[in-house]
């Protein structure tokens, strides 16, 4: 029992340690007039939007724009992840 309450520790330090680094890290998508900058913890840190969109453009570049900086930062994630040696107890 106290064997697996350590595991579940060494798991949630590794945790946290993975959400700290990925806060450090950053993810832009530049999409016709958008600019989305992520973190690495799904955050949005920056939006801008050029002046003169029209509302359908704006609509799609904002929908493509946060869809591809979600795959870059699950990408982001996995690669972490791997450095820091996947996590204990999950293999």
């Amino acid at each position: 029992m106290f064997s697996k309450l350590k595991q579940f520790k060494e798991l949630r330090d590794k945790a946290k340690q993975m959400q700290a680094a990925l806060s450090e890290e950053s993810v832009t998508i530049e999409e016709d007039g958008v600019k989305l900058v992520m973190n690495g913890n799904l955050e949005v840190v920056l939006l801008t939007i050029e002046d003169g969109i029209n509302k359908s453009k704006l609509e799609q570049s904002l929908r493509t724009a946060f869809n591809d900086g979600v795959k870059k930062v699950q990408k982001l994630m996995a690669k972490k992840m791997q450095e820091m040696g996947g996590l204990p107890g999950l293999s």
